[in-house]
């Protein structure tokens, strides 16, 4: 996990003050990842004391360094009227009117063609 990338948040202004939120955000992250076994006790130990002893987000980078990614939304975002839920499929509607004209047209037109060629072949 050492070759994540770190988020933008704690690069783009290092200087920036550490909040409450971020804090508890991330000490959320360390739970989580501790208790996955993703990180050993002594590094969580360690990354819990940076995390509260920071001052700015700059100094939060090692401490988010190779924790798991986090995803920003908890909910897929459908486009349309999709009714279904995360892991499963829409239900399928009926094709758009313009397009089956299309559909037909160029099947008119496909036809034609080969009789074209079949004729003068």
């Amino acid at each position: 996990m050492s070759g994540l990338p770190v988020e933008l948040e704690y690069q783009h202004d290092p200087t920036a003050e550490v909040t409450a939120a971020d804090r508890d955000n991330l000490s959320v992250r360390l739970n989580d990842a501790f208790a996955a076994g993703d990180i050993e006790m002594e590094d969580y130990q360690a990354r819990l004391n940076a995390l509260f002893q920071a001052t700015q987000k700059g100094q939060l980078v090692p401490v988010v360094q190779g924790l798991p990614a986090v995803y920003r939304s908890r909910e897929p975002v459908l486009g349309g009227d999709q009714a279904a839920k995360p892991g499963e499929l829409a239900p399928i509607g009926p094709a758009p009117k313009g397009l089956v004209k299309v559909g037909v047209g160029a099947g008119v037109v496909l036809v034609a063609l080969i009789v074209l060629l079949v004729l003068f072949i």
